[in-house]
């Protein structure tokens, strides 16, 4: 029997969103294609008429988490340091520490990433690259906007390393701080 486009684009959608929920909990690298297809009510071999590989899937997830998680953090063009604040503030939660496969895919993916063939690395570059181009326009500064970027993904990762709520809130709170004083200290120069 053979399906509508529609019918095999809603499927290819729906094992994309199940795939990337699923490796944001627990690692890509953890399930295998089976395991993936059988999370949508699928058999392994339906797998490859939507992917050539599970790394293209992989390729895939990163585009669409790191475009989401774009359009979260730098949203339209009007954005300016008070919204900028605003989202770091979510992104500096206890929310986004208990729920990975709800968050950006970097703190969870990362590594995961850096381990990827030059394909999937280059398309997480795209993305953030732009956030972080987004950022620097706001903040007047290209350094300014790597720093924050890259200490908000590690403050998550350490969060999450964490046993106890408190020091994770330290964590978090801590890496705020920083951050909003070193965006009020540009904002003077």
């Amino acid at each position: 029997m053979r399906y509508s486009a529609n019918h095999k684009m809603e499927t290819r959608e729906k094992l994309l969103s199940s795939s990337a929920e699923s490796a944001k909990k627990s690692g890509f690298s953890t399930v295998g294609v089976d395991g993936l297809m059988k999370a949508i009510g699928l058999s392994g071999g339906a797998f490859y008429s939507h992917f050539s590989s599970k790394d293209e899937l992989f390729k895939a997830i990163v585009e669409r988490e790191l475009a989401q998680s774009l359009d979260r953090l730098s949203g339209d063009s009007a954005m300016d340091a008070t919204k900028l604040e605003r989202c770091l503030r979510q992104y500096l939660s206890m929310s986004h520490v208990e729920q990975p496969e709800a968050g950006c895919a970097l703190p969870v993916l990362g590594a995961e990433i850096a381990r990827s063939e030059v394909q999937v690395r280059e398309a997480a570059q795209t993305w953030i690259c732009r956030l972080h181009e987004s950022w620097a326009q706001i903040l007047g500064s290209d350094s300014l906007a790597w720093a924050i970027l890259s200490q908000c993904v590690g403050a998550l990762v350490v969060a999450r390393m964490l046993a106890t709520p408190e020091v994770q809130r330290d964590v978090l709170k801590s890496s705020y701080d920083e951050i909003s004083r070193r965006m009020a200290e540009q904002r003077v120069d």
